[in-house]
C-alpha cells in the first residue's frame, strides 16, 4: 500500500460541469487559487468540449488565460477529440491534457460519438498530440464499474483497455466509477488488477459518491495500489451524459480519511474547510461533502 498519494483536485472542471446557474470565470479562478494555496499541485481547471452540451465549460479559454503561474503546480485540461486538443494546445497555459475513453458502446457513444474502441483509439491520438507539444497526456476510463446503459461492466474489458493505452506511454491510466455504483470488493480486485498489468505506469482513481460508497472505495483503491486520487472540492459533481450520476467524493473527506490512516496528500484540511464555506456561498447552498460540516478533529485541524 502507498504511504502517500497525489491528490488531483477536480473541482473546477467536474466539480462545476452538471451545475445549471453557471458560475463566473473569476469564481473559477478563485477557486483555483485556494485550492493551490490549500496545497493542490495538480488541479483539473477546465474541459474544451461543445459549450452548446457543457454550458457551463463555454469559458474554457478565459479560465486558462486568467490561470496564476506557480512552480510545481500543473493544470490540466480535459480534451475529448482532436478538436479540443487543439483549443487545449493552443492557450498555451496547461501543462496536461487528460482524454477520456469509455468501457461500453452505448455510454461512449452518449458521451463522445463514438464506440469504445474508437474512444481508445481516440484517447491514444490526444495523448500523442500532448506530447508532441511538449505536454503530458494522462487518460481515463469511464465507466470502468459500472454503466448507466449496459449494467456490469467485464473486469477483463477494463485490464484490456488499460494495456492498450499504456502503449501510448501516458503519465497514468485512470479508472473512473462514473455513476457510482462501484463497492470496495470490486474496486480492490480491478486496481490491483490493472496496477500489476501497466506497471510501471501509475493508476490513478475517480469515484463519485451516488451511492454513499465513494469514501470506502477511495481507501480501498490506494490499498491496492492506486497512487492517484481525485476529488472535488465539497463533493460537487456528476456527467451530463450519465443519468443519476451524482457528486464525486469530496476534497475535504477523501483528505481527512487519508491523513488520519497515515497517508500523506500534501494538503491543508483546515484551508480546505474554509474553502468549501467560500465555495457554499458562491453555489447558494451547502455543500454535500461531510468533513466540513463536521466539528474540527483533532483540534489542530481549525474549522
Amino acid at each position: 500500500m502507498n504511504r502517500s498519494i497525489t491528490f488531483l483536485e477536480v473541482g473546477p472542471r467536474d466539480g462545476l460541469q452538471n451545475e445549471k446557474a453557471l458560475v463566473s470565470t473569476a469564481d473559477k479562478l478563485e477557486l483555483i487559487r485556494r485550492s493551490i494555496d490549500a496545497g493542490a499541485s495538480r488541479i483539473e481547471v477546465t474541459s474544451f468540449v461543445n459549450p452548446k452540451r457543457v454550458p457551463q465549460m463555454a469559458d474554457a479559454e478565459d479560465v486558462c488565460a486568467g490561470l496564476p503561474k506557480v512552480d510545481g503546480v500543473s493544470y490540466i485540461g480535459l480534451v475529448l477529440n482532436a478538436k479540443g486538443a487543439e483549443r487545449a494546445i493552443a492557450t498555451g497555459t496547461l501543462h496536461e491534457l487528460g482524454a477520456v475513453c469509455v468501457a461500453t458502446d452505448s455510454f461512449a457513444i452518449a458521451n463522445q460519438g463514438q464506440t469504445s474502441d474508437e474512444s481508445v483509439d481516440a484517447a491514444k491520438a490526444i495523448i500523442a498530440m500532448a506530447q508532441a507539444a511538449g505536454l503530458k497526456g494522462q487518460v481515463t476510463i469511464g465507466a470502468s464499474f459500472g454503466c448507466p446503459f449496459e449494467g456490469e461492466v467485464s473486469e477483463d474489458r477494463v485490464v484490456a483497455m488499460a494495456v492498450a493505452l499504456a502503449q501510448a506511454n501516458p503519465i497514468e491510466v485512470g479508472l473512473a466509477d462514473t455513476i457510482g455504483v462501484a463497492d470496495p470488493a470490486h474496486v480492490s480486485r480491478l486496481v490491483r488488477r490493472v496496477v500489476e498489468a501497466i506497471a510501471p505506469v501509475p493508476v490513478r482513481v475517480h469515484f463519485h459518491n451516488t451511492r454513499g460508497t465513494g469514501i470506502a472505495n477511495v481507501w480501498a483503491a490506494v490499498e491496492a495500489g492506486a497512487s492517484v486520487v481525485d476529488a472535488a472540492l465539497g463533493g460537487l459533481g456528476g456527467c451530463p451524459f450519465a443519468p443519476g450520476a451524482a457528486g464525486n467524493v469530496s476534497s475535504e473527506d477523501v483528505v481527512y480519511m487519508l491523513g488520519r490512516a497515515g497517508v500523506a496528500t500534501g494538503m491543508d484540511l483546515g484551508k480546505m474547510i474554509e474553502t468549501n464555506r467560500w465555495l457554499a456561498d458562491v453555489m447558494g447552498r451547502k455543500l454535500p461533502g461531510m468533513v466540513a460540516q463536521a466539528p474540527a478533529f483533532p483540534k489542530s485541524v481549525q474549522e
